[in-house]
């Protein structure tokens, strides 16, 4: 009979993998577990929690905006960028901390060392070597940056919590969620903000009609975005950067963040050498029950790169944790994960959007609202709301639900187990409202504009 020094070891401390490991040694498993940066992974430390801790702060001017219309007077708010970083690195220390206990409580002897695969059943971390009946990889994502010239000059969203000061005017190179959740952060704590994006239009993938009105609610914000314009080079001038654009076209600016999509951190962990097949983007390959094609090698989360959330890499986890040691084969259901995307305003978003729903199901009906909710209608201060809803007719289910606007996550969490459930465009039609609210909109939607 083999004998192992752990029945089940983890490389990457991050949500997917501390989970895992958690429940894994709650199994009765011997767990071990490797991080060699940080507990909590990029979520905790440089993702979810700062952003959302950004952007709280950097909607404080605009509602002392808002304030004035409901007869509240006082000074200019005055920010301290240096109390800002200091509040918010104890925060992310204490959660590290969280982290450690959870996993030390459970049994799980950690590793604050880089592990590094030697084949399909032992890792390296540090001088010493451990065998496993079990490995599972879960070590995330890192930000991407293309090989431009100038490309050091530049920063991620990884430094963009550490920023010495708060710069006056910034670029944000890139189309996704998280470059437009940077352009209204910085705008937000008062720089003069650009965004570039190469295509058309920001956020593909999601519901055009609401990447329509972000965009146009960011520009009533004061963003300039660029689209159709791309960066070629990044030099210093001064004490300034200046980008040259693809089209000729030169902007200067004291920092430049690039938000050009994240890639799986899967370099040099030796899973090539073990036999693990990779992607292209070097995401690790796995079936659905997160196996790779060597027996003892499975692989969760950001490094596989499919659903790149982190309630789902929690989800995996679990599922990983389940079938090997709680003797439940358990799978994750990808269909219907609510999103929120925390601009400003912020989005949330489940289900099919209006061009997919309509190309898999045909005949659709859709329900729209765009107004200014009541906060706003005495306050000098504007942003508007979009809610939106798609049904198939021939059901009468609805498949679709998204909505740009305040508290739009808080909303979305909630229709998400609706529409999980199976919900009909009936269902939500009988549903009293909660007057008066913006989430009340969806169940007062009774004319199909479309």
């Amino acid at each position: 009979m083999n004998s192992y020094d752990f029945d089940f070891f983890v490389i990457g401390g991050g949500s997917g993998g501390v989970r895992a490991a958690r429940m894994a040694a709650g199994f009765g498993a011997c767990v071990g577990i490797a991080e060699e940066r940080y507990l909590g992974g990029t979520c905790v430390n440089v993702g979810c929690i700062p952003k959302k801790l950004f952007v709280y702060g950097s909607r404080m001017p605009h509602e002392h905006a808002v304030a004035s219309g409901y007869g509240w007077s006082g000074g200019d708010l005055t920010l301290n960028w240096d109390t800002l970083i200091a509040n918010k690195n104890t925060e992310i220390e204490r959660l590290n901390g969280v982290y450690r206990r959870l996993l030390a409580n459970s049994g799980c002897r950690i590793f604050d060392e880089r592990a590094v695969l030697v084949d399909p059943t032992t890792v390296a971390v540090g001088k010493e070597r451990y065998t496993a009946k079990h490995i599972l990889v879960a070590t995330g994502g890192w930000p991407y940056v293309p090989e431009i010239r100038g490309r050091e000059l530049a920063i991620t969203s990884n430094e963009a919590f550490f920023l010495p000061k708060l710069p006056e005017r910034v670029v944000v190179v890139g189309g996704g969620y998280i470059a437009v959740e940077f352009a209204g952060i910085f705008n937000g704590f008062g720089a003069q903000v650009t965004q570039v994006y190469r295509g058309e239009l920001f956020l593909r993938g999601f519901d055009t009609e609401i990447r329509q009105f972000l965009a146009a609610e960011m520009r009533h914000k004061g963003i300039e975005l660029r689209f159709n314009d791309d960066v070629s080079a990044l030099t210093k001038h001064g004490d300034s950067l200046r980008l040259t654009m693809k089209n000729g076209n030169a902007i200067d600016c004291d920092c430049v963040l690039f938000a050009t999509g994240r890639r799986p951190h899967s370099d040099k962990l030796g899973l090539a050498e073990c036999g693990v097949a990779l992607g292209p983007d070097g995401a690790i390959k796995v079936d659905d029950l997160y196996r790779t094609n060597v027996p003892s090698i499975y692989a969760i989360g950001d490094v596989t790169n499919r659903v790149n959330l982190t309630p789902v890499a929690l989800a995996e986890g679990m599922a990983v944790a389940r079938r090997l040691f709680g003797s439940r084969d358990t799978v994750v259901d990808y269909d219907y994960i609510p999103t929120a995307i925390f601009s400003q305003p912020p989005i949330g978003t489940v289900g099919f959007n209006e061009e997919d729903a309509r190309a898999k199901f045909g005949d659709i009906g859709v329900y729209v609202s765009s107004f200014t909710p009541l906060r706003y209608t005495v306050s000098r201060e504007k942003e508007r709301a979009l809610m939106k809803l798609v049904v198939v007719r021939a059901t009468d289910k609805v498949v679709g639900l998204h909505v740009c606007g305040e508290d739009a996550g808080e909303i979305i969490q909630g229709f998400a187990v609706a529409l999980r459930a199976g919900a009909t465009k009936q269902i939500f039609d009988s549903t009293i409202g909660i007057h008066p609210t913006t989430a009340e909109e969806f169940v007062t939607l009774r004319d199909a504009v479309r």
